[in-house]
Formats: C-alpha cells, sequence, structure tokens
C-alpha cells in the first residue's frame, strides 16, 4: 500500500468532506484495521485516540458517514475521505466540527440537532464540560474548574462524595439523587481535565462484567 504508515506512527490523519458540497466536515485518525474496515464496509471507521479503540462514524447516533472516495497525500501520510454525511458530522450537533471563531473564540454556527438526545447525557455533558475550558471563568463554573488548580477539583469531588453519602444515610431520595448528579458532573470534569474520555470508563465496566467481583477484586492486589 502506498500509506507510509511508520512514518505516521500507525495513525493516518484524515481530512473528511462531504462529497457534494466540499465542506470540510472533522478531522480524524485511523489506524491500518480502522481503513481496512473502511475499505470492506463503506462506511468511514476511525480510530479514538481518547477512547482508545476503533469506532464506526454513527455507531451511537446513526449518523453514519458513506464513503464516496477515498484520496492519499503525495507524502502518503494524510488522508481525504470523500463521504455522504447522513445527519451532523460533529458531537456539538453541528453538521462540521469546524465552527469556531479562532480570534474571538465565538461559535458561527449553532446545533441542529439535541445531543444528548443521541449520545446520551453524560456523553453529552463530557463535551460541554471540554468545550467550557475557553470560556470566561467569571461566568462559567466548569470553565473555574478546568482552568483552577488539580486540589481545587479534587476537593470538590471529595466534598460532593460527603454528601452523597450523609443524603444516602439520611435515606433522602430526592437528595440522593441530587447529590449523585452533583457527584457525577464533578467526577466529569476531573475526567475532563486529564482528557480522559468517560468511554473507557465504560470499556472497563464491560471488562469487569465478564469476572466476578471478587475475581476482580482479587486481580488488583496482585
Amino acid at each position: 500500500m502506498l500509506i507510509d504508515w511508520q512514518k505516521v506512527g500507525g495513525l493516518l490523519p484524515v481530512v473528511v468532506q462531504e462529497h457534494s458540497t466540499k465542506e470540510v466536515l472533522m478531522l480524524a485518525y485511523m489506524n491500518k484495521e480502522a481503513l481496512d474496515l473502511t475499505l470492506s464496509s463503506g462506511l468511514a471507521h476511525y480510530f479514538s485516540r481518547t477512547k482508545n479503540r476503533i469506532w464506526q462514524k454513527g455507531e451511537s447516533s446513526g449518523y453514519t458517514q458513506e464513503v464516496q472516495g477515498i484520496r492519499l497525500d503525495c507524502d502518503g501520510d494524510t488522508l481525504l475521505l470523500l463521504v455522504k454525511q447522513n445527519g451532523v458530522a460533529c458531537h456539538t450537533g453541528r453538521k462540521s466540527c469546524f465552527f469556531r471563531d479562532l480570534s474571538s473564540g465565538e461559535s458561527i454556527s449553532k446545533p441542529s440537532i439535541k445531543t444528548d438526545e443521541i449520545y446520551g447525557v453524560v456523553d453529552a455533558l463530557y463535551h460541554t464540560i471540554l468545550e467550557k475550558k475557553s470560556a470566561d471563568p467569571s461566568k462559567s463554573w466548569s470553565a473555574k474548574l478546568l482552568n483552577s488548580d488539580d486540589n481545587v477539583i479534587l476537593k470538590k469531588v471529595i466534598e460532593e462524595a460527603g454528601e452523597f453519602s450523609f443524603a444516602y444515610k439520611d435515606d433522602d431520595h430526592k437528595e440522593i439523587v441530587y447529590e449523585a448528579a452533583d457527584l457525577l458532573y464533578h467526577t466529569l470534569v476531573a475526567l475532563a481535565k486529564k482528557q480522559i474520555s468517560p468511554d473507557l470508563v465504560r470499556q472497563e465496566l464491560r471488562r469487569r462484567t465478564a469476572q466476578s467481583g471478587i475475581e476482580e477484586k482479587n486481580s488488583r492486589s496482585k
């Protein structure tokens, strides 16, 4: 194959373009397996560096990319993927991932779909938290936390865990739910600060379902 896999370190940058309008939709990465799956299925597959796994575009949302053509650049280290985009390409609910003006930081387009209806509220909240990193800390609690010292975030996680525990001890179901939501939010902020996707947590939970809880606990002590 003409691709210089060694040069790209096993991960090939892929520029994705709408076939009919030529609008640039997103930038992603493929390893050899993802490219093989793309070629064999006709649907775009990528390797997620944050999820550390191969994923088919639209596997959660249903907004798939039908491949219309693939172009390789002159250096053999970047692909241009021409696709028919079904629905939107961006996890924010926008058609393209390129919607923010560099100078002002303002969005030049609005979401056309509600992301929590597609990706689930946890994933949607996580990505919203990530987007808030560049926001004004005086106006965004997420931005304030993300731009603060790690100890500030950890203090909030411990504080919310304590409040959840007190609500549990009081057997107050409404407060248990409320404090669990606070704890989950601040945990997601901590994950976002370390660029750790909630999908990795789901993968770990799926791994654990293959063995008993006692076996899993014992494996960590070895």
